[in-house]
């Protein structure tokens, strides 16, 4: 494939090919699990010693439903670990730094990915807020206070996956496999099979692993283009931004959501248009932000 030839491409999976065994991928992957998961043992751990089990049991649920301002940031919170997990793969796997998966010019193609994805988005937006019936949230002076943590959350949660999926995961594959479909396929399906959940979606969460798993692919295609994880990384910001802090969807997480669409997250196992509301606008903006990139 033409992509796996050009110098940016090959520029970003050359850290990876130091060490490009897969076992290593595996254990390094390991490593991401174990760490976030002790990471959130000890959190509950903590809330049952200081507060008791009921307590923290109430906690949980809250984080499950993430209603609430404090919930939602709390669900945000929890790609910390995340984040620091897939730094300690590749150092302890493979000798390398977390700045080593970002590419070439991360915060200059994070800016653009998430300008363009706004000015695309924008328009989608007001037409959902005119006519969907939408109601108010939070009061906009809440929001406003809250808006600027809501910011560094999403930042984190969405670089946090970009450098698990289309910088850790993708860099590995591609230096040890020739074949798209493998180093960009690969982590497209499973980003969109970690989005599997019949909690929030009920019938509609197989719509919701299609939808998360066509992400990954455009997200893996602006990657490679253009070498660097920041295009992704901006559109994947605001991709977000937009549905935790302005329209939220009832069934997600809404506790920082400006207003909220009458429909749930469910309904879209009723009316497939629901998930095509949201998947053009982001084609659009992938389009325009591969525009001009190497292929």
């Amino acid at each position: 494939m033409r992509l796996s030839r050009t110098r940016p491409f090959v520029r970003f999976v050359e850290p990876a090919r130091t060490r490009p065994a897969v076992w290593r991928l595996i254990f390094g992957l390991f490593i991401v699990a174990l760490v976030q998961s002790l990471c959130l043992l000890a959190v509950f751990g903590g809330l049952a010693y200081f507060s008791g089990p009921d307590n923290a049991g109430l906690w949980v649920a809250k984080l499950a439903v993430a209603s609430t301002p404090a919930s939602a940031i709390g669900v945000l919170a929890t790609f910390i670990p995340l984040l620091g997990g897939v730094w300690l793969a590749l150092r302890v796997m493979h000798k390398r730094s977390l700045r080593s998966a970002m590419g070439a010019r991360p915060w200059a193609g994070a800016l653009r990915g998430a300008t363009v994805t706004s000015a695309v988005f924008a328009p989608f937006l007001i037409l959902e807020m005119a006519f969907s019936g939408s109601v108010s949230n939070l009061p906009l002076g809440l929001w406003s206070k809250l808006l600027a943590l809501t910011v560094l959350g999403v930042a984190v949660q969405t670089l946090a996956e970009e450098a698990l999926f289309r910088g850790y995961a993708l860099q590995q594959l591609a230096a040890r496999f020739r074949s798209p479909l493998i180093w960009g396929g690969l982590p497209a399906l499973a980003f969109g099979v970690l989005h599997y959940d019949t909690t929030r979606m009920g019938d509609a969460a197989p719509v919701a692993v299609a939808l998360a798993a066509l992400f990954g692919v455009l997200a893996a295609d602006l990657t490679a283009r253009s070498g660097g994880l920041g295009l992704a990384w901006g559109m994947h910001f605001s991709n977000n931004m937009f549905g935790l802090a302005l329209l939220g969807t009832p069934g997600s997480i809404t506790g920082l959501a400006l207003r909220v669409t009458p429909h749930d997250a469910a309904d879209i196992a009723q009316n497939p248009f629901l998930g095509l509301a949201w998947a053009i606008p982001l084609l659009i903006a992938w389009a325009f932000l591969r525009r001009g990139l190497r292929g």
